[in-house]
């Protein structure tokens, strides 16, 4: 079987989150995320943001790893990992097979990732 390009990327490693629909926090799911600093915003599939009832609220542009640009729809979730826990964050509508937890949400968790331990961990936030 082979390894997905991801988990073979130094520095790169996964996390379990809950993430709910902002409106409804009954409406909640369990998830394992890929940690990779180099995503803006947290990606989760369509038909999983579906099933929580997370509507889009617009459209943004996206600068892939080949250059090319692509729109995807916009929407909103709460999230928490390891007790660190976000009201609030940017969620794209992605494919089927994309769970990606982006700088946006770690930044506002207060956690950063430790490449070399494979985890998150407490950061200050700058209040300058």
């Amino acid at each position: 079987m082979e390894t997905p390009f991801l988990e073979t990327v130094v520095g790169v490693f996964k996390v379990k989150a809950r993430v709910w629909n902002v409106f409804v926090s009954a409406k909640e799911t369990d998830v394992e995320l890929t940690v990779d600093s180099g995503f803006t915003y947290t990606v989760l599939p369509g038909s999983l943001l579906e099933k929580l009832d997370v509507k889009p609220i617009r459209r943004v542009r996206l600068r892939l790893a080949d250059n090319r640009v692509v729109e995807r729809e916009l929407g909103e979730v709460g999230i928490e990992i390891e007790g660190y826990r976000l009201s609030s964050t940017p969620v794209i509508f992605g494919d089927e097979d994309a769970y990606l937890l982006g700088s946006v949400a770690m930044e506002g968790l207060s956690l950063a990732p430790d490449v070399v331990k494979k985890k998150l961990v407490p950061v200050e936030a700058l209040l300058m």
